[in-house]
């Protein structure tokens, strides 16, 4: 039975309360006498018929279900696994009908932009862009959508929406309103809890946390919505691979600590950020100058890891920064333990962003030698 309250959350495989961070260590693992400790890897597309267990793309494998077992259990739901966070999304929309109405935040993930774009222009939906700061839009627009698409905090600007009012305006009847928790994680931010639909994480990110691996997970309560976006995973195709659920196992086991160190580094990192010469703004929901403090401070029990900030000058000035870094590696994913960093409005269809915004992932290192590297590389890129 999977955990039912972030801070002790019960189990049926353990006689006493478990917290969260213990709940990921224990859950998951084989318990019977002479079994190993861990899941082991199955390798196998089929299996001998006669059992429950018939096709791997529609039956799962053990490794699917450890993992599944452990992140529905983080939010007291059931979770299902995808090839990638790209993947997960898909099936959330495949669920929309014919003629959709759609409600995205200004400031969203561009692969989501794009999915949703692109059956725009095939007319299945119609797309409302809303900022994530309007609560007052997205209350109104709940009426009225179809699909209700937050993100919180958003990437790479790092708004907090209101979820605690947006989720519980009243909502279009058979709406789906989904919050993309990757940057949050559910030790910081249970969306279901606040009367989202639908959680969805990005795995290759900070569930996986090696930069290793490719990886998706929808979490909802809701036994029907969990049955038709597994179907939808069913006919597509759109299946974790035997390896990266192993490894993503292995990396959720150590979740909570490596949160815990990252999350201290950059709100040190960002309050030194804020007060650099060659810092015109910095993005940290942490940070009592944050747009969204306040919401983050309500409904987020720690900030995160990711802190993003406009270098003094030109989009050149921002690229010799990245250039000059050694320890923090210039890559464009996050939420691993080793830092990266990357200057977001390069990327087509970014070009709303500031030129020289930089977006940092702040991974485990010493914190003196994260800052060592950033403050050499913001006076060397300033001449």
């Amino acid at each position: 039975m999977p955990p039912t309250d972030p801070k002790n959350p019960p189990s049926s495989d353990h006689p006493l309360p478990l917290s969260i961070e213990s709940w990921l260590v224990a859950a998951g693992r084989p318990h019977q006498p002479g079994e190993p400790l861990n899941v082991p890897l199955t390798p196998a597309s089929n299996f001998h018929l006669g059992e429950a267990r018939v096709y791997a793309r529609t039956d799962a494998t053990p490794g699917w279900e450890a993992l599944e077992e452990i992140l529905g259990g983080l939010e007291d739901s059931q979770s299902l696994t995808f090839a990638s966070g790209m993947a997960a999304i898909a099936a959330i929309f495949d669920q929309l009908p014919a003629n959709a109405a759609i409600a995205l935040p200004d400031d969203c993930y561009q692969g989501v932009v794009q999915l949703a774009e692109a059956g725009q222009a095939r007319h299945r939906w119609t797309i409302q862009r809303i900022p994530l700061s309007d609560t007052a839009r997205w209350i109104q627009s709940a009426s009225a959508a179809d699909l209700l698409w937050l993100e919180s905090p958003s990437n790479p600007l790092l708004q907090v929406a209101d979820l605690d009012r947006i989720c519980a305006a009243p909502r279009n009847p058979g709406a789906i309103l989904a919050v993309d928790n990757t940057f949050a994680t559910p030790l910081n931010q249970r969306p279901l809890d606040l009367g989202a639909n639908i959680s969805i994480q990005s795995a290759t990110k900070f569930i996986g946390g090696h930069s290793d691996l490719l990886l998706g997970v929808v979490t909802a309560r809701d036994p029907q919505l969990i049955a038709a976006i597994r179907a939808s995973r069913d006919l597509t195709g759109a299946i974790p691979g035997t390896l990266e659920v192993f490894l993503a196992t292995r990396g959720l086991r150590t979740l909570a600590l490596r949160l815990e160190r990252a999350q201290s580094n950059a709100q040190a990192l960002a309050e030194r950020l804020a007060a650099h010469p060659q810092v015109t703004l910095t993005r940290y929901p942490g940070l009592p100058t944050h747009p969204t403090y306040q919401a983050a401070r309500r409904q987020l029990k720690n900030f995160g890891t990711i802190v993003s900030f406009d270098v003094a000058g030109d989009a050149a000035t921002a690229d010799r920064v990245t250039a000059a870094l050694r320890l923090i590696q210039t890559a464009t994913s996050l939420g691993s333990v080793e830092s990266t960093i990357e200057r977001r409005a390069r990327i087509p269809g970014q070009q709303h962003l500031p030129p020289s915004m930089l977006r940092l992932s702040v991974g485990i290192e010493a914190l003196e030698d994260l800052w060592a590297d950033l403050d050499h590389a913001l006076r060397a890129a300033a001449g």
